[in-house]
């Protein structure tokens, strides 16, 4: 199995980046160059998910999302994977459990945006992954309000890295999470989508 994941060596910082990416699209790929850059991040793995399980309908193949991941993201310290096809794991916290014991001294920084944080709570375990891997959440300017307020903002406010300071989540012991302004490029998966693009 372990030749078909990606490479990391002990020492690195490496983001990880999850979803359907259904389909991938240039503002995912706009939002991983500004967390390689503000977050002080060696690399960003795109975790394509076989399937999330918030989310009621299927995603397209696995094949084909991956095929387009790699077309719109092309950066050399970027790899798109389907790791959790490997791992077998479904949920978040599972999935980092699985990465941590297969890359040990590999330091793993969760990624997610704004609307995420707005709902962690609701993930599988969610306390345990912001206990044991930092977060770094990417936001809209002015799509900062409902994460402020987040249950999981307010739970571990404490231990909020401000954005100015964000490179020092690349360095920081979880529980630790830090929150940035990012220009958002007007596009989502669910518009490709509805327009057939897809």
């Amino acid at each position: 199995m372990r030749y078909q994941l990606p490479y990391a060596r002990a020492g690195q910082v490496i983001g990880l980046l999850g979803g359907s990416f259904d389909p991938a699209h240039r503002g995912h790929a706009h939002i991983t160059r500004e967390a390689l850059k503000r977050f002080g991040l060696d690399r960003v793995w795109w975790l394509v998910t076989p399937g999330n399980p918030l989310k009621e309908n299927g995603p397209a193949p696995m094949e084909a999302r991956l095929r387009r991941a790699r077309k719109v993201m092309q950066h050399p310290r970027v790899t798109v994977t389907d790791i959790e096809t490997y791992t077998g794991t479904r949920y978040t916290a599972e999935t980092l459990m699985a990465l941590q014991n297969l890359y040990p001294g590999v330091k793993f920084i969760w990624l997610m945006g704004a609307d995420n944080l707005a709902d962690f709570h609701r993930w599988e375990r969610w306390e345990w992954i912001m206990q044991n891997v930092p977060i770094g959440v990417i936001a809209r300017p002015g799509d900062r309000v409902a994460a402020r307020m987040s249950p999981a903002a307010e739970r571990f406010g404490h231990a909020k890295i401000v954005g100015r300071s964000a490179r020092a989540l690349s360095q920081a012991t979880a529980p630790a999470w830090s929150l940035i302004n990012v220009p958002m490029l007007d596009v989502s998966s669910s518009q490709i989508r509805a327009r057939g693009e897809w």
